[in-house]
């Protein structure tokens, strides 16, 4: 699995376990250990919180903050990430998170990400015909699908989805080789997002950096730096993360192909084995940092201010005092009267603004494999799949599947 791709684990204390499932060492901290600590790819270690009310509580926290920029403080990675820029949605908080997020907030509601339904389908039927008997759903539909309407939604030119897919990657990586890389890559992809939005005042339309360029509230629309960071973090997230989950729950439902043929005799359990997929596989890495500022109490003691803790989503997402056996993946388990919500999307001030958009591309992705590939199933023993095991997305590099 992992040992295959030759490189060393980004989460040497959570070693995945067989097939991609989560670390076995969950069980151990969810019963056990709630807030001991790990280690970040950084090499710092910070507590890890896993229990499930502990992960929600801080998450919606005021006292968790995602100002990460005092020197000296634990780092994710290192080198220069995300969490060094002030003007990222996901660095802010309240007033000014408030503020970003009330502009925004139209942008993406049910209502609106409804009307992309139809197109977001026929992008995946258009990619399955082109696809082939054989294909790496990978390479030919999982990657290029979410960058598709990513790039059709935004107003972006498709002839430049290598070029940012190429940074996303130096991006998200977690090798402290690729440091220097990173900051490049950075450097260069906000650089990009300056020139679409420019491009996009000159001659204004209808995507949604127009939008964006247009949203305003009573103080005001979003500054330069803001609007240029939203374009940044929307063609990361909305492409990246998307794509993890189309691999990862493919790969996963490959592995129960009686829960497959399932969801192909009964296409209306599409929607509900997206929220297990969703739950079982997401986000595909632990969490973003917090730093509390004031002490706080959880289920294993008393953080003092000051600590940097990370509020494991994973872990939470397999709590066995939440979700009955949660490390068996169920395509039922959100059909009729559901459990609790997973936390994949996050929970609080900070919840995903594209969890509207992400959960309708999911569902017409799988939709559209259960209904032209019902047969489908892998070309290769899933036991020798290899993983990417340097990057905060965590899923197989590739996936070589037959249509049936």
């Amino acid at each position: 699995m992992t040992e295959q791709s030759g490189t060393t684990s980004a989460w040497p204390d959570l070693p995945p376990g067989p097939y991609g499932t989560p670390s076995p060492e969950l069980a151990r901290r969810l019963a056990e250990a709630p807030m001991e600590p790990a280690t970040m790819p950084s090499g710092d270690r910070v507590p890890l919180i896993v229990r499930y009310a502990d992960v929600r509580g801080l998450l919606a926290s005021p006292a968790a903050s995602r100002n990460l920029r005092e020197p000296g403080l634990p780092r994710m990675v290192s080198g220069r990430a995300l969490d060094d820029d002030p003007a990222a949605l996901n660095n802010q908080d309240p007033p000014e998170h408030t503020r970003y997020r009330r502009i925004l907030h139209g942008t993406f509601t049910p209502r609106q990400v409804e009307r992309w339904r139809p197109r977001v389908a026929a992008i995946a039927h258009e990619l399955l015909d082109a696809a082939g008997p054989e294909f790496d759903l990978a390479a030919a539909y999982a990657m290029p699908l979410p960058a598709r309407v990513m790039c059709e939604l935004l107003g972006v030119p498709m002839d430049g989805y290598d070029q940012f897919s190429r940074w996303t990657g130096m991006f998200l990586s977690t090798s402290d080789a690729s440091a220097e890389a990173r900051a490049e890559a950075y450097t260069a992809f906000m650089a990009y997002a300056a020139e679409l939005i420019a491009r996009h005042r000159a001659e204004p339309g209808e995507d949604l950096i127009d939008l964006l360029i247009e949203a305003r509230d009573e103080g005001g629309g979003l500054s330069e730096d803001e609007l240029t960071n939203m374009v940044f973090t929307l063609i990361l997230a909305g492409i990246e993360t998307t794509a993890t989950q189309i691999i990862r729950g493919t790969f996963r439902l490959l592995c129960h192909p009686g829960q497959y043929a399932e969801i192909v005799a009964r296409p209306e359990l599409v929607e509900p084995a997206v929220e297990e997929l969703l739950r079982y596989e997401g986000p595909g890495a632990q969490g973003m940092l917090r730093r509390i500022t004031e002490e706080v109490e959880v289920s294993g003691g008393t953080i003092p201010a000051g600590t940097v803790v990370l509020p494991s989503l994973t872990a939470a997402n397999h709590d066995p005092a939440v979700f009955e056996e949660p490390m068996r993946f169920d395509v039922h388990r959100f059909a009729g009267d559901p459990p609790v919500s997973h936390l994949t999307f996050g929970h609080g001030p900070h919840y995903c603004l594209g969890a509207n958009l992400a959960r309708v591309e999911l569902q017409e992705a799988f939709r559209a494999l259960v209904t032209r590939l019902p047969g489908l199933r892998a070309q290769e023993d899933l036991a020798t799949v290899w993983w990417n095991d340097d990057a905060f997305a965590y899923r197989p590099l590739r996936l070589l599947v037959k249509a049936g």
